[in-house]
């Protein structure tokens, strides 16, 4: 009887982004060899050789990661608002740019996002991108989780909690007088245009603009005044242009996208009565009498803001007007166009989150600025009209929209072959 070791064949595959590494096997296995006796006594014996073929196998940490229980940091991205705009422009940043590549597992929460990672580097790289994404601040901590003394070597898990301020487009917001001063003389009633790396204001009564970064929010830091559930629907009685408006000194630039405007509106749900609200608007170049615009109350409002309550009540507006108004159904008909979305894992998710994304789908559509830095995806499914329908509400044009590719194959075919165009 003897040993022989068997002859091993082994194989490296990777597939998607799972690594399979190589497991070496050096075992010791006893066969009895096949003996015969043959003529006057002799044994003839023969040795054979036993091939075995040992399929890919995971090494423990690919086995966690396939679990999705083995993360090293986590970036929790959080927003203290109750509208998601920021977070869906965000999802679409990260797309475009592909910071969604080394993350294990994105989960969404009623507040936020968490984003973990395999290594403290890949976490890093992510809160540097959003700090020059989002207005932010963050913090960072750490917890050990095991050690090895004679080795000298410690496992921790990191975290980053990451804060972004709590304003959305088209919240209306009330400055400290301090800061109201530093950014030009404006008015402390202020309507957040929109929100990419800082806060963009308008001052509805001058049409001055002023953006804030982090930094100087968190210095001063200010409240939303109203939320978007508070929006009420006015129909435009009389509308005029101002044309010569006397700027005090100090003042800072003016928008050139927006058009100072005076105008009269009423509720439409106070159609059966005489009361009517004059107010100054940054929409004068949008609205005509008999045009549906959305704004905020602030004359029936309780308003519990500090810097509010130390105001003179005659400089805060009854109205402030946001946008026009137009027929949701059949913007959302005729929209030929998507976006993509990041694959996440969804917990206790509220019923109202469908029509905040059709908001900012709609904000899209309003605005330029912010869909410079969006992949907008044509839609196959729905037919190509004009950009603009009977009701004049914003469109997106097929020039700044995408094709959404889908290679089933190589393109650049086999060896010797030109390249396919697809």
């Amino acid at each position: 009887m003897f040993k022989k070791f068997p002859r091993m064949n082994f194989t490296h595959t990777h597939i998607d982004t799972q690594v399979y590494i190589d497991v070496k096997i050096l075992q010791r296995i006893s066969l009895q060899p096949l003996q015969l006796k043959v003529m006057n006594g002799a044994i003839l014996q023969q040795v054979f050789v036993v091939d075995y073929v040992v399929q890919p196998q995971m090494c423990g940490d690919c086995h966690r990661v396939e679990a999705k229980d083995f993360w090293k940091a986590v970036v929790q991205v959080r927003q203290k608002t109750l509208h998601k705009k920021t977070f869906y422009y965000l999802e679409q940043l990260i797309l475009k740019y592909g910071m969604h590549q080394n993350t294990l597992r994105i989960k969404e929460i009623h507040d936020g996002l968490d984003f973990y990672y395999s290594s403290k580097q890949h976490a890093q790289k992510m809160v540097e991108f959003l700090q020059c994404t989002v207005p932010c601040r963050y913090k960072a901590s750490q917890r050990l989780i095991s050690q090895d003394i004679r080795s000298n070597t410690y496992n921790y898990k990191s975290t980053f909690s990451l804060e972004i301020v709590p304003i959305c487009k088209d919240n209306v917001v009330c400055l400290s007088p301090k800061l109201a001063q530093s950014l030009g003389n404006m008015n402390q009633i202020c309507v957040c245009i929109r929100v990419t790396s800082a806060i963009h204001l308008i001052d509805p009564n001058t049409v001055q603009v002023a953006d804030i970064d982090g930094n100087t929010f968190w210095s001063h830091p200010f409240n939303s005044l109203c939320h978007p559930k508070q929006l009420e629907e006015f129909i435009v009685m009389e509308c005029s242009i101002v044309r010569d408006l006397k700027r005090s000194a100090g003042a800072g630039m003016i928008s050139k996208k927006h058009t100072l405007g005076e105008v009269w509106v009423q509720k439409t749900s106070e159609m059966n009565t005489d009361k009517q609200y004059f107010c100054r608007t940054h929409l004068g170049h949008l609205l005509n009498p008999g045009d549906l615009v959305l704004g905020f109350d602030l004359a029936n409002c309780n308003l519990n803001d500090e810097h509010v309550n130390k105001m003179n009540p005659d400089r805060v507006p009854d109205v402030v007007l946001i946008k026009k108004s137009y027929d949701r159904t059949k913007r959302q008909r005729r929209r030929n166009w998507k976006l993509k979305e990041l694959a996440r894992d969804r917990e206790n998710m509220d019923t109202d989150d469908e029509r905040q994304y059709q908001d900012f789908l709609e904000d899209l559509e309003e605005d330029e600025a912010i869909r410079k830095n969006v992949n907008i995806y044509r839609d196959s499914a729905i037919p190509v009209e004009s950009d603009t329908d009977d009701e004049g509400a914003p469109r997106i044009s097929l020039a700044e929209m995408l094709e959404d590719l889908h290679i089933s194959q190589d393109a650049t075919g086999g060896e010797g072959e030109s390249m396919m165009m697809t």
